[in-house]
């Protein structure tokens, strides 16, 4: 029996209405016509995601359990400078990521290149270097149809993103070795997600001499870093919503013994401690104690938090950020 789908009827709104819609919902918009431009570059479905928080809510019982439902409208004093805040706050972070991702994501392409490079130019393609989950061919199990394994499937991809480049480095491989790119220079076309599951076929020797690389203490360890990194990067490429977020892909949390300085991360096992976006920034500080000591990126992450809009509603624990942790080791200056 399929699932019952309910039809849209909500209708298009013109801005004044949206403006009319959020007032009588209980939000303080200010001067109407200054809102009424900042709406228009924000968006009001965007606008509505960041006030999400400051809805009301009432508890009703479930089978017995407590549960919470929230409704339409906002608590008493939820204003417009509010939500401002905290789109801010918001930009701010996402470029922040995104810079410190920049440089992991390169560093990850050099390592790859590096090592695999020492085995051969074209050691990407030798199914030696891979696991056999990787190189063995997959079965459709719904025809029993045998389908191209994850490595030849990692290929075509990467050969639809030669075809498509048009760097110029690329058009002389292509011009004059027929397409055929050796893997420290194949590296400098690929995205953090294409490097994310190469590293995670590799075979355990070569995996764990770049996780060793970076101070990851397994090749498990590092391929959730680094799945982990690639989709805050691509929640922060695309401008949606970040400091609230519930990582749909969390980094694995090391004890204490495996990697000290986020041993930290362990000793919380509140949702937002496990799943909040703080877990990436954790990893991604760690990281660049590495790759580039003297960035400075962790000491302007521990700024930017300094900053955060906290409210009744709203505070950097929605972030699963632990109580004194600009005092840890991780956040000083390396």
């Amino acid at each position: 029996m399929g699932r019952l789908v309910a039809e849209y009827t909500k209708k298009w709104l013109s801005v004044d209405e949206q403006v009319a819609k959020l007032k009588a919902r209980g939000v303080k918009v200010g001067d109407r016509e200054s809102f009424r431009g900042w709406l228009r570059a924000v968006g009001y479905y965007r606008l509505t995601g960041y006030l999400y928080p400051f809805r009301e809510s009432e508890p009703f019982l479930d089978a017995g359990r407590t549960r919470f439902r929230i409704l339409n409208r906002y608590r008493a004093g939820t204003s417009i400078e509010q939500a401002a805040a905290l789109i801010d706050f918001d930009r701010r972070l996402r470029m922040l990521v995104l810079e410190g991702i920049e440089r992991i994501e390169i560093s990850f392409r050099m390592q790859i290149g590096y090592v695999l490079g020492r085995q051969s130019a074209f050691a990407h393609t030798d199914p030696v270097n891979f696991v056999n989950s990787f190189t063995d061919a997959q079965t459709d199990t719904a025809t029993g149809d045998t389908l191209h394994s994850k490595h030849e499937q990692w290929i075509e991809r990467v050969k639809e993103r030669q075809a498509d480049s048009d760097e110029a480095f690329v058009a002389h491989f292509r011009n004059k070795y027929d397409d055929e790119m050796p893997i420290w220079a194949l590296t400098e076309i690929l995205e953090l997600g294409h490097l994310g599951r190469l590293y995670s076929g590799l075979n355990n020797s070569l995996a764990t001499e770049i996780a060793t690389a970076y101070g990851a203490p397994s090749k498990k360890m590092m391929v959730s870093w680094i799945s982990s990194l690639n989709y805050v990067r691509n929640v922060s490429a695309h401008h949606a919503r970040l400091f609230n977020r519930k990582l749909v892909s969390a980094p694995a949390r090391p004890r204490h013994d495996q990697v000290p300085l986020l041993g930290h991360l362990k000793d919380e096992e509140s949702a937002k401690a496990v799943f909040g976006v703080y877990n990436a920034l954790a990893v991604m500080a760690y990281l660049l104690r590495s790759i580039d000591p003297g960035s400075g990126w962790n000491t302007r992450v521990v700024e930017l938090l300094s900053f955060f809009p906290e409210s009744d509603c709203v505070t950097t624990a929605a972030m699963g950020i632990p109580a004194d942790w600009a005092a840890l080791e991780l956040w000083r200056s390396s």
